[in-house]
């Protein structure tokens, strides 16, 4: 399984979480890795979402932005590259870093079994609150 972050995270959160999981075969990478994108850490959603599609890995998605999903051609895109896209709800934007860092790796096994049973293309918000459930999402 393959993470990417969007430019809507910090790299802090990749590289944490690509720390927690590289020993389980997972890697997680931030935007501004991604070697292989036209314009680098400025490369449209479209653009990284293209990227993913044509990969021959399996890949997830991490945005701490919820407007992919309400722009239509984004939203198209994302359906059409069957992937499964994890959104960091809006508490996130003011929590310190660290603690989202350990939100996500307490959140990874449900994250895992999620993209183990369901079938991409799927969008689940994450919240902040470690007891509450990831919340399903139109796509």
């Amino acid at each position: 399984m393959n993470v990417f972050f969007d430019n809507c995270t910090s790299p802090i959160f990749a590289t944490t979480l690509h720390g927690f999981v590289q020993h389980q075969g997972h890697t997680a990478v931030h935007i501004r890795d991604v070697a292989a994108l036209p314009n680098g850490r400025h490369s449209t959603d479209l653009e990284w979402i293209d990227l993913l599609r044509k990969s021959n890995d399996q890949w997830i998605f991490i945005s701490g932005d919820g407007r992919v999903l309400r722009n239509p051609a984004e939203r198209a895109a994302l359906r059409s590259a069957g992937l499964h896209g994890f959104i960091l709800a809006p508490a996130y934007q003011k929590a310190p870093l660290n603690q989202v860092a350990s939100i996500l790796i307490w959140r990874w096994p449900e994250i895992l079994q999620i993209t183990n049973l369901l079938q991409a293309p799927s969008m689940h918000e994450v919240p902040i609150n470690k007891s509450a459930k990831l919340r399903a999402l139109p796509i």
